[in-house]
């Protein structure tokens, strides 16, 4: 039973098998993005999901499970009992010990079992919600225990991270690709999966006041924000070997750069996307010494402060944190794309937990008019801005100036903005759904490739070794705030400023919107 009236574009048939089944990303994320696919008739009706880790569950119990789950999580709320049934009668659960090649030969049998009853070509999807370090065991346990011998298909998706470094990465790349070809490996950074990162290709290149303009002769600086309000949580342990640099950066904050800094591709194919993808992470400038990281980086880390009027503690106070620690929860950087389009300009990059807002922006802040010419002889223009809104609400402004209303020669900013949020509500599809869809469909557009991870860590190693070094400790920053005060002056020594996210705007804009301010 499908929400739509017209037909939509469905995902081909295939066995969808969930790693880590009982996790937490899987009941959060991966069961309501099935059941959002299955709502909006994208995943047909030739499907089965196989739910497998080592705790053991029945069928029932499992699919008791994914109905808590997606009446806690999805956009769509579990719909009448027959819908339901019909729904969860493709769902079924294994307990499995992933090293046990003999319970992947009992999978394999239950498999072709599935296949037979709903009528599946061969099609195998493996979703591996597991830590890192399994990846490749089960990898060689799929291919050792019959699982990739059917007719049809077989894709891998992983999520990250993928690798602590550039060895683990590429070690851990080689064990999987004994036995996946590279076109059959879908590594999942959700960012990529978000309504309005994967909107800044058609925001570039399908309007023609945006391109002629998108280069170091109109362009004085990119901003991109990254802000959490929450601290390490539960993930203290995790997050005390990983850190800001591992954790957002080396994924999510590069993904975001190379979207607004490539070339425009030569054909709108996945790999002709990422290639240009990989050739601006292979464009920036290098942090190839002690005072480049010292000079173009703020390393910081969070003590005790308040948010709205909550204590918060210091991230060395956080649960499994070593009281030593010197892990960063914020990272900034100035970082150079040296090529033609972009020599010269300076992208700006932060990222950080127990900061005011929560909110993903990308700010382009445009060249002003000349000094001492018409108007700017008498007033203070603002530079024009474009804003991409990723998260928590979507959509984009265009900061311009304007004449105040009045008898008055007064020149005031006016923001035009597009909601998307409130155009769409709460139920826009989530990054999961696209992606899962995506893998299913054979569509690895935004899905990192090998190379792309590779540069990505070779760029961001350098970093971490320095920082061990020479010693580089974190510059605490009180929970709550904007993090260190050096993040400012990396931006006041080039004459700029961060511009205020989440909708801090100065009083003084005026708001032509789709929104209520």
């Amino acid at each position: 039973m499908t929400d739509n009236k017209t037909e939509s574009i469905s995902a081909n048939d295939a066995v969808y098998f969930i790693f880590g089944a009982t996790g937490d990303l899987a009941r959060r994320k991966l069961f309501p993005a099935l059941y959002s696919l299955y709502r909006e008739g994208k995943l047909g009706r030739k499907f089965a999901v196989v739910g497998l880790a080592r705790r053991p569950r029945t069928d029932l119990q499992f699919r008791d499970d994914v109905h808590e789950s997606i009446r806690e999580f999805c956009r769509y709320k579990p719909g009448e009992a027959e819908d339901w049934n019909a729904f969860a009668d493709h769902f079924s659960y294994q307990s499995l010990d992933i090293g046990n090649v003999d319970g992947f030969r009992q999978l394999k049998a239950h498999t072709e079992e599935l296949e037979a009853k709903f009528g599946i070509p061969g099609n195998r999807l493996f979703y591996l919600a597991l830590a890192p370090e399994l990846f490749g065991t089960v990898s060689h346990s799929l291919r050792d225990g019959g699982m990739l011998e059917s007719s049809g298909w077989h894709r891998l998706v992983i999520e990250k991270p993928f690798g602590y470094d550039y060895p683990s990465a590429k070690s851990l790349n080689e064990e999987i690709s004994r036995v996946f070809k590279e076109e059959e490996v879908f590594r999942i950074d959700h960012y990529l999966g978000k309504e309005m990162v994967q909107n800044i290709e058609m925001i570039r290149f399908a309007n023609a006041f945006f391109e002629p303009l998108w280069n170091n002769q109109h362009i004085a600086n990119v901003q991109i924000t990254l802000a959490e309000t929450v601290g390490v949580e539960e993930r203290g342990a995790y997050y005390n070997k990983s850190g800001a640099l591992r954790d957002m950066v080396q994924n999510h904050m590069l993904q975001m750069l190379t979207m607004i800094a490539m070339e425009a591709p030569s054909r709108l194919d996945a790999e002709d996307i990422r290639d240009e993808k990989v050739k601006v992470i292979r464009s920036i400038r290098p942090f190839s010494s002690a005072d480049d990281v010292r000079t173009r980086i703020v390393r910081g880390q969070y003590s005790n402060g308040s948010l709205k009027g909550k204590e918060l503690k210091g991230y060395r106070q956080e649960d499994s944190v070593d009281p030593a620690s010197v892990t960063e929860t914020f990272f900034a950087a100035r970082v150079f794309v040296d090529n033609f389009r972009w020599a010269g300009v300076p992208f700006y990059v932060r990222t950080g937990k127990r900061l005011p807002v929560k909110s993903t922006e990308i700010v382009v802040e445009f060249k002003n008019v000349p000094n001492n010419v018409l108007f700017a002889r008498k007033q203070d223009l603002a530079p024009n801005l474009l804003v991409i809104r990723v998260n928590p609400m979507e959509g984009i402004y265009i900061r311009i100036n304007a004449k105040k209303p009045g008898n008055d020669m007064t020149i005031q900013p006016v923001a035009m903005e597009f909601c998307q949020s409130c155009q769409i509500g709460i139920n826009t599809p989530e990054a999961y759904e696209r992606l899962i869809f995506d893998a299913a469909r054979g569509d690895s557009t935004y899905f990192t490739r090998w190379d792309e991870l590779a540069a990505a860590w070779q760029l961001i190693d350098p970093i971490a070794a320095t920082w061990k070094e020479h010693a580089i400790e974190p510059s605490f920053y009180p929970a709550g705030s904007w993090g260190p005060a050096q993040a400012d002056k990396l931006l006041q020594d080039d004459g700029y400023h961060w511009w205020p996210v989440n909708g801090q705007d100065e009083d003084n804009v005026i708001w032509v919107t789709n929104s209520e301010k």
